[in-house]
């Protein structure tokens, strides 16, 4: 697997080394020095680029309370024993009230000093899976051991977003990574749109999953963040969704969509289906975007567009183009992921070729993508789909 220092991935040795699992420490850096979250945030209001709301106010007590404690200087001594690291903070609450905003102040309010990585919690998973994957193929009897030791080594704090767990083989293995990490002061911070208790509700064998609930409540402080504002969704509402013709004028109007809700640039985002790996190229706060070619113009099913639709909440697909007899396996696969996203109650932003109804208009299959073309007006309405985190 190379390595990609934009987006931080693993990179496993090719040496005999059995603990030879590196994390690239290449790490996004946020400032040179810590600041306080309080004065980060009044800095962004008095910008213009935030209101301010009390729900968001109250949370930062919590982000403070860790950025304090990391930032003091630890006095080392033959017989001093180091102190223990600060309880991390499980933030959860409904769709967009912030949650995703106030990690980037916290990540940035520490600054260079303290090695931090935010991360997709997803993403995260699949990372570690890959990493237990290779030491497993060194016939490592403890496979999680040095996937661990290689975050362990390389930073303080994880701020995850979106923590949900579905994956049994997420399940499985997250409880003891945690305790790995917390045993050795890493500070997690995270963010959910589910209560703690609601974590792999109804998941197979839940009840070996339960021992991580508790150790969440343990580590971290739970806190609830209660906004009556959906700010992502009312940035949304009444915005285009649907952009023709493709070109130049339809990729500003996106690129200006996606700054907007993404908040940041994106990073790759592998999906393991079924031992094939499904690629969305640009992924961040549950947006995922891709161009037409990417998710059509490979082989992919049915099971590889359930998975898309169930690992975001947004999907921008650009340069859909005219569909017809010359490119009909495209467009059967098109008219799969469509499906996908309608039944998932993804919201869909788009650049084509032409309207809905105008882009399969002769060849074969031309009758059945009436259902397409009306599923993609009826994607288009204000309130349709799923509300962003």
């Amino acid at each position: 697997m190379k390595i990609n220092r934009r987006n931080v991935l693993w990179c496993i040795s090719d040496g005999d080394d059995p603990t030879s699992v590196l994390f690239n420490a290449a790490l996004p850096r946020y400032g040179s020095r810590m600041s306080d979250i309080f004065a980060l945030y009044n800095a962004r209001i008095t910008e213009g680029a935030l209101h301010r709301d009390s729900a968001q106010e109250a949370v930062l007590p919590e982000f403070e309370r860790i950025r304090a404690a990391l930032a003091k200087p630890v006095k080392r001594g033959l017989f001093r024993k180091a102190p223990p690291p600060p309880k991390g903070l499980y933030l959860w609450g409904g769709v967009g009230r912030g949650k995703s905003m106030l990690m980037d102040l916290f990540v940035e309010s520490l600054g260079s000093d303290i090695p931090v990585r935010r991360v997709h919690f997803h993403a995260f998973m699949q990372e570690i899976q890959a990493a237990m994957h290779e030491a497993r193929k060194q016939e490592i009897a403890d496979a999680l051991a040095p996937a661990a030791k290689a975050v362990i080594d390389s930073v303080k704090v994880l701020a995850f977003d979106e923590m949900q767990i579905t994956d049994i083989t997420d399940a499985m293995v997250v409880g003891r990574l945690f305790e790995m990490l917390f045993d050795a002061g890493v500070v997690i911070v995270t963010t959910s749109n589910r209560i703690p208790d609601d974590l792999y509700k109804n998941g197979l064998n839940r009840q070996l999953f339960l021992p991580f609930i508790a150790l969440i409540k343990e580590q971290m402080v739970v806190h609830e963040l209660v906004s009556p504002k959906d700010y992502r969704q009312n940035r949304l509402a009444g915005s285009p969704v649907y952009f023709t013709p493709s070109g130049p004028d339809a990729h500003a109007a996106i690129q200006a969509i996606w700054d907007d809700l993404a908040g940041g640039p994106g990073a790759e985002l592998i999906l393991e289906v079924k031992g094939r790996e499904v690629k969305l190229p640009a992924y961040r706060n549950g947006i995922a975007r891709a161009r037409f070619y990417d998710l059509c113009a490979h082989f992919l099913g049915p099971g590889d567009y359930l998975a898309i639709a169930q690992a975001v909440k947004l999907l921008i697909l650009e340069d859909i183009p005219l569909l017809s007899r010359s490119n009909f396996n495209e467009a059967k696969r098109f008219v799969t992921l469509i499906d996908a996203l309608y039944e998932a109650h993804v919201k869909l932003i788009c650049s084509a070729a032409a309207e809905p109804e105008m882009l399969y208009v002769e060849g074969e299959g031309v009758f059945e993508f009436e259902r397409t073309a009306s599923r993609l007006r009826e994607m288009q309405d204000k309130d349709w789909g799923q509300t962003l985190d």
